[in-house]
C-alpha cells in the first residue's frame, strides 16, 4: 500500500483497523442527503467513542439512492463489544428511527481484513477537508485470496501505477455480532484508490483476471477520512 495523507482527528498508526466493514445501503428515493446529514452529525464520534473507527462515508456516483461507508476495528472481539455498546447506547436509540426511515436494505456488508499487514489504511490529519474521489474495486474470487495468487499479481500488475489507499481480502471469522448480517460464503479481494479529479476517476480500471470485478465510484462526504485529495508515497509499491 502507498502511505497516503488521509484525515483523522489525531495521528494514528499505519496498521490501523485489522478488521474493516464495507457497508453499502440501499435507500429510499431522495433520502440520501437526509441520511448523510444525520450520519455525519450524530454517528461519527458516538461510534468512535465506544471503540470503532469511522473510516469513510460516500455517495455512490452511479446510484443516487446508495450510501457507502467503512468502519474499522482492532479485532473481532473488539467489534462485538463496540457494536453492542453503540447499538445499545443513547445515540442510536435517539436517532435509529430517523436513520432506518431512509433505508430499504442495510445488509450488503463485506467483512474484510488487510491483504497484508502493510496494506491496511494509513490515516493521519483531520476530518473536514475531503476532496476528490475514491474507487472501491471488488473482485469476486472462487477461493480464498491466498490460494489464488491475486495479491502478488496485483502488486505486480496494478499497484505500481495506481494511487492505492488499501487492499483487503475476506475476513474468515464468524460474524461476532449477528444482529448485523454480513455477506457470508464469499471470497473477495478489494482495493481502494484515491482520485484527485474526474479525469483520474474516469481512468479507474476493471481488473477481472481473477474473477468478476466491480468498480464502485465514490464521492466522500464532508467528514469522510478517506478521500481522493491525497499524496501517495512514491517509495511504497502498493499492497
Amino acid at each position: 500500500m502507498r502511505k497516503v495523507g488521509l484525515t483523522l482527528e489525531a495521528s494514528v498508526s499505519p496498521d490501523l483497523c485489522p478488521v474493516v466493514e464495507l457497508r453499502r445501503y440501499a435507500l429510499r428515493a431522495g433520502e440520501r442527503e437526509t441520511l448523510i446529514e444525520l450520519f455525519d452529525r450524530e454517528f461519527v464520534e458516538t461510534q468512535e467513542a465506544v471503540g470503532m473507527r469511522v473510516l469513510g462515508q460516500f455517495r455512490d456516483l452511479d446510484d443516487p439512492d446508495s450510501f457507502v461507508w467503512l468502519r474499522g476495528f482492532d479485532d473481532m472481539e473488539t467489534r462485538e463489544r463496540a457494536l453492542a455498546a453503540f447499538y445499545g447506547g443513547p445515540a442510536w436509540k435517539e436517532h435509529a428511527r430517523a436513520a432506518n426511515a431512509t433505508m430499504i436494505d442495510s445488509d450488503d456488508v463485506l467483512l474484510l481484513r488487510p491483504a497484508r499487514p502493510e496494506s491496511a489504511f494509513a490515516l493521519d490529519g483531520r476530518r473536514g477537508q475531503p476532496s476528490g474521489f475514491v474507487t472501491a474495486n471488488v473482485v469476486q474470487l472462487e477461493a480464498p485470496a491466498e490460494e489464488t495468487g491475486i495479491v502478488a499479481a496485483f502488486q505486480e500488475e496494478i499497484a505500481p501505477t495506481a494511487p492505492i489507499l488499501g487492499c483487503f481480502v475476506t475476513e474468515p471469522s464468524e460474524n461476532t455480532f449477528p444482529a448485523l448480517p454480513v455477506r457470508e460464503g464469499e471470497e473477495v479481494f478489494v482495493w481502494f484508490e484515491a482520485h484527485a479529479d474526474r479525469a483520474s476517476l474516469d481512468r479507474a480500471r476493471v481488473w477481472d483476471a481473477y474473477g468478476p470485478s466491480q468498480v464502485i465510484r465514490l464521492e466522500p462526504t464532508t467528514r469522510s477520512l478517506l478521500h481522493g485529495g491525497v499524496t501517495a508515497d512514491p517509495n511504497h509499491g502498493g499492497c
